[in-house]
């Protein structure tokens, strides 16, 4: 045993002799019983019960079931009204053990209906000025009225009576659909495109004045069937706008006919590429396949130009299949470009491809499709091998949304071509998050309308790390207009990016464990925050070998499934053997943010002679003769720099030299070469460190030493799981510390540093620096 640890076991044996006086005391006092409030209580309270469909280790249990719905659909584009009429048939198929009385279908276009109540969803108010353009947009539109007509439900042409609710249809069964089997029924409906540069929303249309085109992009455009599970039966919960969808997986049979000149690309396998190709691009399209280092133009941005000026009265058909996938968009223009490469995922080819108008270059020429690329890749890595056969990233002003294998994605240079840092790394980073969205939620299929940080978090925590490894592939993005940058410039992921907001107004937080219905700040919520909580996580709280594993054991798990976050949470402590209950209940399920804070730092000195600060503590314990009581007779005292029993010899020589009882101890218990091994700290400190914040963390601390040399020393987040308002460290050390800081590199998002450095750092005041000119 070194000197150091014996001083500490000694110092804690007789504190822990005199704590039976203490409790004695205390027991007299009668108290209020309370009920445990720890930051590290289990969190069986807010889990439910594991059970046959999810297990207690996160996984899906031995029953675990999931309805799919089939659809065979023919859509037909009018681009002169701007109006999508369709026809499908959905063959749904019951593999739960329920019988179901009826199915619920979502709506999610009467959103957009005239008398839409989510139009009203918001408080609303005047301002004293306001810009003219916001109040017209504001108070004197006229109303869009986009809103799905029905036509009919029917199955083989009798008509089935259904009950429409704002966004959900209730398809009225005549017996109960039982376990096992499946019913298939017909809806026709049409309804009016919005301009989504107007009127917003996911989806829609944008219109070009100057060559009189639009370009589409189109979702949530049929009738979808909504989820039963386990969990909540029928997932209903209308769509009022932020929160997203919840789907069944199924198969996908769709035949889209738009005018003989669009380029369009959509969700699934192309069935007619022979018919819908010229042979140039066929051509081109085979040189594409084997193309893995730079896109190959299948449609160029002369051959688009010379598209725009057509405006053809015939039509073409396009027909894709695609199996086992949550959803289907499209896109179709005759104003795009499209461009290809293969990108080697695993033991698999996949193609990356943009479709663009002219105005979206020279930015989408040059970055767009290896951004798909890096994407797909670098997801694969740290979760599962992409199992689709393409991924689409579609040019659409404004917009920033994902479906299976297709998405939109904004960022054009301005009316003079410059492209901005801003816009530069915006559009890169859109592209990202939205083909990273293939595997959050479109294969790991969460209830999005429930659980928006489910796919949002997750995927911007693995959209900050791709960002990271494709500027690493790609590092001449990293050069600015005006700088070059030293990594890639994430919004969201490193902790320093969401302090603001943690650190902001309480009356407008919500945790993270809120429907995104009903947060005040949809992006910091659900895709901030929890991105940089996994972030910590991986980089500082579990390491990134134990979280790699975990993280990755959670999607393989839920891939083509439907994971709730108990899943997710119960698969993160399963795989690594960590304990996190304190970390979700922390992140997760409060507002609480990090403050953790150096309180006091106290330099101490060691003698053998009762001080006076000594015999004050023992006389409360009956002991008014320490030198000579059996109890301390191997009594070590420390005091600092201001007792009355401070002499200005102890700052001299080691402790053996200041306590001769310490040595005298030494010698009778331990060989001279034992001693000669041990170290002697000349210095002894004990640190006080503080809470303000309620979020428990790791303490994080640098110190600083004399010798100009320094070292990080972590202590683990259970330090506080006694007293999660005050910690105390003893420190013994052979080197005096000139200065101390916790958190030196930021990994926490620690909202208030200035508590965080001792010496006290005394910064000028704002009016200060102003006054001398800074």
């Amino acid at each position: 045993m070194n000197l150091i640890k014996y001083t500490s076991l000694l110092l804690s044996v007789f504190v822990l002799s005199m704590s039976g006086y203490a409790q004695e005391e205390q027991a007299e006092e009668k108290q209020e019983g309370h009920t445990n409030q720890n930051k590290f209580r289990q969190l069986y309270d807010e889990f439910a019960t594991p059970n046959v469909y999810r297990t207690a280790s996160g996984a899906p249990g031995h029953q675990y079931y999931q309805n799919t719905a089939d659809y065979v659909m023919d859509i037909t584009l009018d681009d002169e009204n701007t109006r999508l009429y369709g026809e499908e048939t959905i063959t749904y198929t019951n593999n739960s053990p329920d019988a179901l009385e009826y199915l619920w279908v979502m709506l999610d276009q009467n959103i957009r209906a005239k008398d839409s109540p989510a139009k009203e969803r918001n408080s609303s108010e005047f301002a004293p000025v306001t810009p003219a353009g916001n109040f017209v947009n504001s108070h004197m539109k006229a109303d869009f009225d986009g809103g799905f007509n029905i036509k009919k439900v029917h199955r083989n042409g009798e008509a089935i009576p259904y009950t429409i609710n704002y966004t959900m249809m209730r398809v009225d069964l005549a017996e109960p659909l039982m376990p096992g089997e499946s019913f298939d029924f017909s809806i026709e409906w049409d309804y009016l495109i919005n301009n989504h540069t107007i009127n917003g929303g996911r989806s829609g249309y944008e219109y070009f004045e100057e060559d009189d085109n639009r370009a589409y992009v189109i979702a949530q455009f049929f009738p979808r069937m909504a989820v039963y599970n386990d969990k909540e039966g029928w997932q209903n919960y209308q769509f009022w706008g932020s929160g997203e969808f919840a789907l069944p997986f199924g198969n996908y049979d769709v035949k889209i006919t738009v005018p003989e000149d669009h380029i369009l690309d959509a969700t699934g396998k192309l069935q007619n590429r022979d018919q819908v190709f010229s042979k140039v691009m066929l051509d081109r399209f085979e040189k594409a396949k084997t193309s893995y280092d730079e896109p190959v133009v299948i449609v160029t941005e002369e051959e688009a130009i010379a598209n725009e000026k057509m405006n053809a009265t015939k039509t073409k058909t396009w027909e894709f299949k695609a199996n086992m996938v949550r959803d289907f968009g499209f896109a179709t223009s005759r104003k795009f470009i499209w461009d290809m490469m293969a990108v080697k995922v695993g033991d698999k080819d996949v193609m990356a491809v943009s479709l663009y108008p002219k105005e979206g270059n020279p930015l989408w020429e040059d970055w767009s499709t290896r951004a798909v690329a890096s994407t797909l890749e670098t997801y694969s890595n740290f979760t599962f091998q992409y199992p689709y056969h393409k991924a689409i990233s579609v040019h659409a002003r404004s917009q920033g949304m994902e479906y299976p294998m297709i998405c939109w994605n904004y960022g054009r240079p301005d009316e003079n071509g410059f492209i901005s840092d801003r816009v530069k790394f915006g559009m890169m980073s859109v592209i990202i998050h939205e083909v990273g969205h293939n595997f959050f939620p479109m294969i790991v299929n969460s209830d999005e309308r429930q659980w928006g940080w489910m796919d949002e978090g997750l995927n911007t925590f693995m959209q900050y790390l791709s960002e990271q490894e494709f500027a690493k592939k790609y590092p001449e993005i990293l050069q600015g207009n005006n700088q070059v940058y030293e990594k890639y410039p994430s919004r969201r992921g490193e902790p320093s990016k969401i302090v603001n907001y943690m650190k902001g107004n309480q009356d407008f937080i919500s945790p993270i464990m809120t429907n995104p219905e009903q947060v005040y700040q949809l992006g910091n919520n659900a895709y901030g925050k929890p991105a940089t909580a996994l972030n910590i996580l991986r980089e500082t709280v579990m390491g990134e070998e134990l979280f790699d594993y975990s993280f990755k054991k959670f999607a393989q798990r839920w891939m083509f499934k439907h994971p709730t976050p108990e899943d997710f949470f119960r698969t993160m402590e399963d795989a690594s053997a960590v304990e996190l209950d304190w970390y979700w209940r922390g992140w997760f399920y409060t507002t609480d943010y990090v403050d953790i804070g150096i309180e006091d730092v106290k330099n101490y000195f060691i003698t053998s002679n009762p001080t006076v600060e000594g015999k004050a503590l023992l006389a409360r314990y009956g002991i008014d003769d320490p030198a000579n009581d059996p109890r301390t007779k191997d009594a070590v005292y420390l005091l600092t720099a201001d007792s009355e029993s401070f002499e200005a010899s102890m700052k001299e020589g080691d402790p053996l030299e200041n306590a001769p009882k310490l040595r005298e101890y030494l010698m009778d218990n331990f060989t001279q070469q034992e001693i000669d091994e041990m170290k002697h700290p000349k210095h002894i400190y004990e640190i006080t460190f503080n809470k303000p914040g309620g979020l428990v963390m790791p303490i994080i601390i640098e110190f600083h030493y004399a010798d100009d040399t320094s070292e990080i020393i972590e202590y683990p987040v259970q330090v506080w799981r006694k007293n999660d308002s005050e910690v105390k460290k003893a420190i013994f050390s052979e080197k005096e510390i000139v200065k101390m800081i916790v958190d030196p590199k930021e990994e926490t998002a620690d909202i208030d540093t200035s508590n965080n450095v001792w010496p006290r750092e005394n910064k000028a005041s704002e009016f200060d620096a102003f006054k001398e000119g800074k």
